[in-house]
């Protein structure tokens, strides 16, 4: 791997860090924070799709362009969890949201993409042209690891989704208190899991590119979460005091 990709990555991993105060104080306009003012918009559905199915495409033609007959199934497997988690996001979850009527701007789609086909470019190209991986490596430690911290956060991210998608009956677009599964001690478990999944891909991988992907993650997500959290206590007077925003009781509202 060349030295000009390894300080492109490092680049980019620090602006994720430097716009987190930005993040802290501005929530992404969509969803429960959506309002006016960010231009034109698009279905919400659709825009889901837009934004997640380029990390799917990308990673995946430049995975396939790199001849991957040659590589060991452990770099099969991190390309599969990879392409399995965007298959789920762009072209299964969109369709069970029950978000009629309800849009997102364009500036956020047109963000997003931008944010998946540079981070989906560096983990396709890393997988497709960086140093092989062995066979033995699924009995690295790391990889192992990994492996279990992936699927555990990705089964926290789905069942909380899916938790969610089902506070409402069909037609309804308004906001419930989620309760249940790890909802019982956090505000945003679904983030939590996202963050965790994304960890254990850094992990199994132990690459820059798939640290990158974390952080970025975590930068996304921990600012929202607070977000969130902050909503739930304005917006229900019964809001549980147990909870934290992202961890039980971490990040817990002033």
């Amino acid at each position: 791997m060349s030295w000009s990709f390894e300080w492109t990555v490092v680049a980019w991993t620090l602006f994720a860090l430097a716009i987190v105060p930005l993040q802290l104080r501005v929530s992404a306009p969509y969803g429960r924070h959506a309002r006016k003012g960010w231009g034109p918009t698009v279905d919400n559905r659709l825009g889901w799709l837009m934004m997640e199915i380029p990390a799917l495409l990308l990673s995946s033609a430049i995975f396939f362009s790199s001849g991957p007959g040659n590589k060991a199934w452990t770099t099969w497997a991190m390309f599969l969890l990879y392409a399995g988690h965007y298959v789920h996001r762009s072209v299964v979850f969109p369709f069970f949201l029950r978000t009629d009527g309800k849009r997102m701007p364009w500036a956020i789609v047109a963000s997003a993409i931008f944010f998946n086909v540079v981070n989906a470019g560096f983990i396709g190209w890393h997988l497709g042209y960086g140093p092989a991986y062995p066979a033995d490596w699924a009995g690295d430690p790391r990889f192992v690891g990994g492996c279990l911290l992936f699927f555990l956060g990705m089964g926290i991210n789905v069942h909380s989704d899916y938790t969610l998608i089902g506070l409402r009956k069909p037609g309804e677009t308004g906001y419930k208190i989620p309760r249940g599964g790890f909802f019982r001690w956090m505000s945003c478990p679904n983030h939590a899991g996202e963050i965790l999944e994304w960890a254990g891909f850094a992990l199994l991988t132990w690459s820059l590119p798939g640290l990158s992907f974390a952080v970025w993650t975590a930068a996304n997500l921990v600012p929202r979460a607070l977000r969130h959290h902050d909503w739930y206590l304005d917006r229900f007077p019964d809001y549980p005091a147990e909870r934290g925003a992202l961890w039980p009781r971490l990040f817990r509202a002033s």
